[in-house]
């Protein structure tokens, strides 16, 4: 894996090997987890457990994404995400923590109170004033694909070609972020989002062909519908399944694993490190 640095706010990350997000929904809905309802105290418990098994990044978000959700307003969702994100900084003042938001308010308040990258799951396709916005703000913007909107995006998605649809996108967002100023882009092929499993699965083998882009590769299948429904199983039983596919995803670049289990992932990318080195 080629090395990487993403300067986050002043702080530089170097990725030399693969590095884990952990996942923190503020939402009453997530498929598996949602901490809306939980005391500051106890997300607070959460992310330092998750820091203690490896995590690099925390990912905050306060906006349900996941298939046939409904879009809650700006002003709610930093409500939701603002006090946690400014508790966890607070806490943890050398955390990296990103924003999982495609508004670009949102974005801007979490910046000036403790984030220092903004995830957005619309490459600016949902507010447009969101890369120029992150060119500003001069942190790693983390630029996922989707095909429509969390509402309708997995009526029937159809593609020619996922994978190609998907590297002319990244070809064009790149360079429009790069106009903008961003200088950090981490690219994120968006398991899940507007892609039934056949295309999942597709994007997943031919994960390597997303090196050409020569950015950080995020790679969030985290108890997602393409392993829990391949299975005939639940979320909460997907554990065993994310891992695997964590291995596929390491196996052909992966650079960046959004996860809900911060241990079991860190022990793929341990034992993947492992196997690396181990000579024929």
């Amino acid at each position: 894996m080629p090395m990487f640095t993403l300067n986050c706010k002043g702080k530089l990350l170097v990725i030399d090997k693969p590095i884990v997000m952990g996942i923190v929904n503020i939402t009453p809905d997530s498929f598996f987890k949602g901490e809306l309802n939980q005391p500051k105290d106890e997300i607070l418990k959460m992310v330092e457990k998750m820091l203690n098994d490896g995590a690099t990044i925390i990912d905050v978000g306060g906006q349900s994404t996941r298939p046939g959700s409904h879009r809650i307003e700006a002003s709610e969702e930093a409500d939701r995400v603002l006090p946690v994100i400014e508790s966890i900084h607070n806490q943890f003042p050398e955390l990296l923590i990103s924003i999982d938001t495609y508004y670009s308010s949102v974005a801007k308040q979490a910046v000036s109170i403790g984030a220092s990258i903004v995830n957005d799951v619309s490459a600016g396709n949902m507010d447009e004033y969101m890369i120029p916005a992150v060119g500003n703000l001069s942190v790693p913007y983390i630029c996922m694909h989707m095909k429509g909107t969390p509402e309708s995006m997995q009526i029937n998605p159809m593609y020619e070609d996922v994978v190609k649809e998907e590297l002319d996108f990244f070809m064009d967002k790149i360079h429009n972020c790069k106009l903008a100023g961003i200088q950090d882009i981490v690219i994120d092929p968006g398991f899940g989002f507007g892609k039934s499993t056949t295309h999942n699965f597709t994007l997943l083998r031919q994960l390597e062909l997303f090196s050409i882009f020569q950015s950080p590769l995020l790679v969030g299948v985290s108890r997602k519908g393409m392993i829990y429904k391949s299975l005939g199983i639940t979320p909460g039983e997907a554990l065993n399944g994310t891992t695997a596919l964590h291995m596929i995803a390491l196996q052909n670049g992966a650079t960046i694993l959004r996860v809900h289990d911060v241990k079991e992932a860190m022990e793929c990318i341990h034992l993947h490190e492992i196997y690396k080195k181990a000579t024929l």
